[in-house]
């Protein structure tokens, strides 16, 4: 079984799929692995690496595209890319496929088994094969990072001969994990933390963290399949920004993670928060690709409303791409383990990780969410 390693070819895409360490456990269980030529340059792992590993470098990307069994990749395949892979082959990648479903239709016209890495379901079994926390992690640890160097004072308490500064105050809107690493490097840098969540159930990891747990009861259910935040009812959202509203206007930065899968993120700090809060505080919102939880974040800008430096920040993990990709290297060969057997690639579609995963085979659209998500579109347009 021949599996490629394609080069990324998004603009600001610096991870890939697969690190020189995995590909030598790969390559032991027997598995033939191509690497195209740079592939993990962006993410500082060399040519030379790889061909140590006991992988085959290949100059040619259509040769990797249209003679591979299985290509692993970062992010979401381009036309002309779909349209060099033979039929009968496989992709494991991200794919978005409920943000972008048409990309899963391609790919059933094109008669490609694909894998969709952000559905791989939340349970003990397959958490060593859950991308989306292992980049959300990685995200959140960088949203802190980059709210520590935009904001102009210090995030510890600091007892000088000048004088005690006081402890920035952090206060974080989400506590899945990214909000849950966020959490852990803001305390580690030494501020105060407070964090606030849809999901009651998330209060003791806060705590657990150093945090405070701002809990407002919404009086419905706000946990989707799969352990996600549940998009909730317009009353709801009402009262969650009337709590909120006084924990922004009090913070010196806030960072923002809530998404909901295939939806809009929901607005959480509205611009008249925006406006409550100090001159020089900092709003870093990592669901900006999303459209925002701050209404007047701009994707993929720094900008600055109301003394406030508001921040938009698209594909954060890609800015931290070796430790990145290291640990999606982990997702993905993982994934590729479970399913190779003997050589071969075995689809059970009565196990609940390949069912969940596998989003087109045959020729068809297995996932009703994605069969969804695609009509709706359809009605749309």
């Amino acid at each position: 079984m021949k599996i490629a390693l394609v080069k990324e070819i998004e603009v600001g895409e610096n991870r890939v799929a697969l690190i020189p360490d995995t590909v030598a456990r790969l390559v032991k269980q027997g598995l033939e692995i191509w690497v195209e030529n740079g592939a993990g340059e962006a993410s500082f792992f060399s040519d030379r690496t790889y061909e140590e590993a006991g992988a085959t470098l290949v100059s040619d990307p259509g040769k990797l595209w249209g003679e591979a069994d299985v290509i692993v990749k970062v992010g979401i395949p381009k036309d002309d890319e779909i349209n060099q892979m033979r039929e009968g082959s496989t992709l494991i990648s991200f794919l978005s496929p409920l943000g972008k479903p048409e990309v899963a239709q391609k790919l059933a016209n094109r008669q490609v088994t694909a894998f969709s890495m952000e559905l791989i379901p939340r349970t003990s079994r397959a958490q060593s094969m859950d991308a989306l926390s292992s980049q959300a992690g990685v995200a959140g640890y960088k949203a802190v990072l980059i709210a520590a160097a935009a904001l102009p004072k210090f995030f510890p308490m600091l007892t000088t001969a000048a004088g005690t500064i006081k402890p920035s105050k952090v206060f974080i809107l989400g506590a899945g994990v990214a909000g849950l690493q966020a959490i852990a490097t803001a305390r580690r840098l030494g501020a105060m933390v407070e964090a606030f969540d849809i999901r009651p159930a998330v209060k003791e990891e806060v705590q657990s963290l150093g945090a405070k747990f701002v809990e407002v009861d919404l009086q419905e259910d706000t946990v989707a399949e799969g352990g996600y935040a549940k998009e909730v009812s317009d009353a709801a959202k009402q009262r969650t920004q009337e709590v909120i509203a006084e924990h922004v206007k009090q913070a010196d930065v806030v960072i923002t993670t809530a998404q909901v899968p295939g939806k809009k993120a929901p607005v959480l700090v509205t611009e008249e928060m925006v406006e409550q809060m100090s001159p020089g505080s900092v709003i870093v919102d990592l669901a900006a690709e999303q459209g925002g939880n701050c209404a007047v974040t701009e994707a993929g800008k720094d900008i600055v409303r109301h003394g406030v430096t508001v921040i938009g920040p698209i594909n954060v993990p890609a800015s931290m791409p070796t430790h990145a990709s290291q640990m999606y290297a982990k997702n993905i060969s993982t994934l590729l383990q479970y399913l190779v057997k003997e050589g071969q690639l075995q689809l059970n579609f009565e196990d609940d990780i390949v069912d969940s995963t596998c989003i087109t085979h045959a020729g068809e659209i297995r996932n009703q969410r994605v069969k969804d998500a695609l009509s709706q579109m359809s009605t749309t347009v």
